[in-house]
């Protein structure tokens, strides 16, 4: 099983998070398209429209299986050893959820502004189309 990460390579919170999944998951599970390189991220008909929803998250072998935005984080950490022990109970807290969701929107929305933006596109080494760097 493999998954593609369409995360904002211009933003240094996203890249930063790309990073440290490279650097936990050295490409095992992995692999990341920057929602820039919209060539690329046609191929599963998502347009620079839906990126602005927030990072997405495709199943490799069934790519209509996909997550966005929050839901798309939660994934990620259920997939991460261990992972699932936080995401069952971050999801279980009553509220957490919902107020973690409006957190995601907020610093999606107002990304640049909190954390910068990068002066190029960061794009990982563990890359899908291997057009990396």
């Amino acid at each position: 099983m493999s998954y593609i990460v369409i995360y904002d390579g211009n933003c240094n919170l996203c890249v930063t998070g790309v990073q440290m999944l490279e650097t936990l998951d050295k490409g095992q599970l992995f692999r990341y398209v920057p929602m820039q390189d919209e060539s690329t991220v046609q191929q599963w008909g998502i347009t620079p429209q839906n990126c602005e929803l927030g990072m997405i998250l495709i199943d490799a072998d069934a790519p209509e299986r996909r997550w966005q935005g929050s839901a798309a984080a939660e994934e990620i950490g259920q997939l991460l050893p261990n992972g699932s022990v936080f995401v069952d109970a971050y999801r279980a807290l009553p509220g957490v959820k919902w107020t973690g969701d409006r957190f995601y929107e907020q610093i999606r929305d107002n990304r640049y502004t909190i954390f910068g933006k990068r002066s190029s596109t960061y794009k990982s080494a563990y890359c899908v189309d291997g057009g990396c760097k």
